[in-house]
């Protein structure tokens, strides 16, 4: 990237003139000389000055002209992510900027100590009493540097262990280099003014101190250090990504083999199996366990990095093309903001706030686009970066909780349908007769709209029925009768109705190659741990966990049960019961999706705003309700019943989520973090303390770290550890299922409760993930958790176990619906 520079200083220099570039680069441009000699001179200043800062030796570690591309691009890419009408937070900003110089500086040392070694050969060749081991050690590095095989080089330099600079390094470096860039980065607006007027040359970032809520619902006002962009720079800067840095891109060759808490994944990046989030006792914990203390965890997460996938050329395109006309389909956000409304020349009081508050919502849409619009290009740079590659891979690692995650940020699999449609496994495998019919059910299941509640069956017969459609989508997805787009999950449905209509007009469909992941959902998954748990068999059943002819649908169940309440309601008296006339206003609205997003996130401990949130979204998606007042209010009544129901309905698993939040309690009130080990072996420590602050003295400001303090959060330890439980055994389960996929030969990729393999390899993967599921829940689970507590703080007293039922888990590996 450096030499891109080079090379455009140079065509300037030779044309005299700029090139033509695009905005954002022919911005970088004016600025990377600048900023390059300016750090060059700082470099210069911390060699000869006596009290030198307390970033000098730092700033040294990297030529200038890297340091350089490094700060502009990193800032222009934070405020792309965190667009917040053109503001970073100063202490944000120095922070990452301070940790890309610090990862540049590791791959450099690394690459630069093999080099080194190439350097040496033909004096260590002299030295009769070198050791012949080392000389053929050394000729193997340079064979392999010259040929790029840096993979195997990893394996033979030994890389000299780099201490971690730590936050107050990084955040002095930081401030530094941007207080660098505020004094040489320049913008010019287009010349309106007479010849004869100086020109508007303004800086592109100013540092300032700004007012700023943390929360949108927050009323607390606080004053923020932030760097504030130009309005010129933000111009087309959702445009495009091609200015983004992003170090951690897939990999073109399998990732590192996982074997200790920072050893695995990326090669020269910093790689950690756990993302701590800064938790002192949590990296405690992983950096002193054995490595045989959960090998299975290990295997998990190298099944999930070696499975190697490709771009989906034929969908890309669809969403390049859709995208280069504006967007606004299939799921893209608009290209184009919203007309802010003209200015009300009425002086009535009541036209001038209604014109103010449209003009705040507009202005809210416009934020919202352009933050889209961003994410996307983010997403469609990494697939044009990716799109003529034979593979790749991603590297995965855990949250603290045990959940696998794509150590890559913008173009994974657990990310949009856009990114779900683009990608597809590298290997391809012959469809057979087995895996025909589950591409009809996957494109089923993909279409939605209530078509995935039928039996199998019923789905299949729909395929069948749309036939035509299916065929019209996969010929002419832009020009012809668009049936995909009507699909909840249109990029996904596309690529689907491509694979299909192969197939079925080939003269062999079962040996036609499929590249396609095909899906495998859980039935609202926490729910069927917590039934597995309290072995409930009515709640087993609520959930498909006991085989029927078509799949059970909680959310509808649960929509029905709140139906019932607020029609009774309705007929009450509103002067005695006020929520009697939003009960007649919501009663025709409770449908399936009203309730949804609700139930499924009551086992993750959804408090009462969190629900009245989500339903009071699916009202204003609804539009009946447009009186921001009387739609609040309904949100809350919707939201006060919907879980009303949830309890009435799920009792058995709130009695196990009361008794986790009850020994939470106990341990958090001994200002205790929430300890426990999962059924693999992984440590997990609660990670909520509250913060302390830690002021560091930087040129621009004082900088306010926050670190993890003494004082566990004990409201947090309490009402997180249910949720937190049930994630690492929903991740328990995954992590044993793509263990069992891999020793099978399948290639599996995991999005949490959705399972994804070839569609000839779904038969074996399901009967695997009913098996595991069994064997997981077949261990005393409460027993163990609750005796690991008693032996951990024999002093306290804990609840006694909830009461459980007799549900036999032999009947999860009879139900089709427990995963489909």
């Amino acid at each position: 990237m450096v030499e891109e520079y080079r090379e455009l200083e140079r065509e300037m220099r030779d044309k005299s003139l700029a090139p033509n570039l695009p905005h954002v680069k022919s911005l970088f441009l004016g600025w990377f000389e600048p900023l390059r000699e300016a750090i060059t001179a700082e470099q210069r200043t911390q060699r000869t000055k006596k009290n030198k800062a307390a970033y000098a030796p730092h700033i040294e570690l990297l030529s200038a002209e890297k340091m350089a591309v490094i700060v502009m691009h990193k800032m222009m890419g934070l405020v792309m992510v965190g667009h917040n009408d053109g503001c970073v937070e100063l202490v944000q900003a120095a922070v990452q900027v301070g940790m890309a110089i610090e990862q540049e500086v590791m791959v450099h040392s690394l690459l630069k100590k093999a080099k080194n070694d190439r350097r040496k050969r033909d004096e260590v060749e002299t030295e009769e009493d070198l050791d012949k081991e080392k000389e053929i050690h050394r000729r193997q590095v340079n064979s392999l540097i010259r040929r790029k095989r840096y993979k195997d080089v990893q394996k033979l330099v030994k890389n000299e262990e780099i201490k971690p600079w730590g936050r107050d390094t990084q955040a002095k470096l930081g401030t530094r280099l941007i207080e660098i860039l505020t004094e040489t980065a320049y913008v010019q607006p287009p010349v309106k003014q007479s010849v004869d007027s100086p020109p508007d040359v303004r800086p592109a970032f100013t540092h300032k101190l700004k007012l700023v809520k943390k929360d949108p619902g927050q009323k607390v006002v606080k004053r923020y250090g932030v760097i504030e962009c130009d309005p010129l720079v933000l111009k087309e800067l959702d445009r495009s990504a091609k200015h983004m840095l992003a170090p951690y891109m897939p990999m073109l060759v399998p990732p590192r083999k996982w074997k200790g808490y920072d050893k695995g994944g990326y090669f020269f990046l910093p790689s950690y199996v756990m993302r701590t989030h800064g938790s002192r006792k949590q990296q405690d914990v992983l950096k002193t366990i054995s490595e045989n203390q959960m090998p299975d965890v290990y295997k998990a997460l190298d099944t999930l990095g070696n499975t190697k996938w490709r771009v989906n050329r034929r969908v890309l395109a669809v969403v390049e093309s859709i995208w280069a006309q504006g967007g606004n389909m299939a799921g893209l956000v608009d290209r184009e903001d919203q007309p802010m409304p003209e200015k009300v020349l009425s002086e009535d009081g009541a036209d001038i706030d209604m014109w103010k508050w449209e003009v705040r919502k507009a202005k809210k849409v416009n934020r919202e686009r352009h933050a889209q619009r961003c994410d996307i290009e983010l997403k469609l740079l990494v697939a044009r970066k990716m799109k003529d590659e034979e593979g790749f891979y991603y590297p995965h690692n855990l949250d603290f909780r045990g959940r696998a995650y794509p150590m890559h940020p913008h173009l994974n699999h657990l990310s949009s349908d856009l990114c779900r449609g683009v990608l597809e496994f590298a290997e391809g495998r012959p469809l057979g007769k087995s895996g025909l019919r589950w591409l009809k059910i996957h494109l089923a299941n993909l279409y939605s709209g209530g078509v995935e509640k039928l039996s199998h069956d019923g789905r299949l017969s729909f395929i069948e029925n749309h036939l035509d459609e299916i065929f019209d989508s996969a010929d002419n997805p832009i020009d012809g009768n668009r049936w995909w787009l009507t699909a909840e999950d249109p990029f996904q449905c596309l690529a689907a109705c491509i694979n299909l209509s192969e197939a079925l007009r080939s003269s062999s469909p079962y040996s036609v190659i499929s590249h396609l992941p095909i899906h495998q959902d859980g039935s609202c998954n926490g729910l069927q741990h917590y039934a597995a748990l309290g072995r409930d068999a009515l709640e087993a059943a609520a959930v498909n966990l006991v085989a029927a002819g078509k799949p059970a649908d909680v959310y509808s169940e649960i929509a029905l049960r709140v139906h019932e309440i607020m029609e009774r309601d309705s007929k009450r008296d509103p002067a005695a019961y006020p929520n009697a006339s939003l009960a007649k206003i919501l009663v025709n609205q409770v449908d399936r999706k009203l309730v949804k997003q609700t139930v499924m996130t009551s086992v993750y401990g959804v408090t009462f705003v969190g629900a009245r949130e989500q339903i009071k979204r699916r009202l204003e998606e609804k539009g009946v309700i447009t009186d921001e007042k009387i739609q609040f209010a309904a949100a809350c009544y919707a939201a006060k019943v919907t879980l009303t129901a949830l309890e009435e309905i799920f009792d058995a698993a709130r009695g196990i989520m009361g008794w986790l939040g009850d020994c939470a309690k106990v341990i958090a009130s001994e200002n205790q973090p929430v300890r426990w080990t999962t059924p693999l072996g992984l440590p997990v420590v609660q990670p909520y303390y509250r913060n302390e602050r830690h002021l560091i003295r930087t040129t621009l400001q004082i900088l306010a770290l926050q670190r993890e303090g003494d004082k566990v959060d004990v409201r947090r330890q309490r009402t997180a550890f249910p949720p937190n439980f049930v994630h690492s055994l929903d991740g328990t389960h995954m992590m044993m299922t793509a263990v069992a996929c891999g020793e099978a030969g399948l290639h599996f990729a995991g999005v949490h409760d959705s399972f994804w393999t070839h569609a000839c390899d779904v038969e074996t993967m399901n009967h695997i993930l009913r098996e595991k599921f069994v064997e997981l829940y077949n261990r005393p689970i409460l027993e163990n958790l609750l005796e690991s507590f008693e032996t951990s703080y024999p002093a306290l007293t804990f609840p006694p176990l909830p009461n459980r039922g007799d549900f036999d888990l032999q009947e999860v590996l009879k139900s089709p619906y427990f995963f489909n």
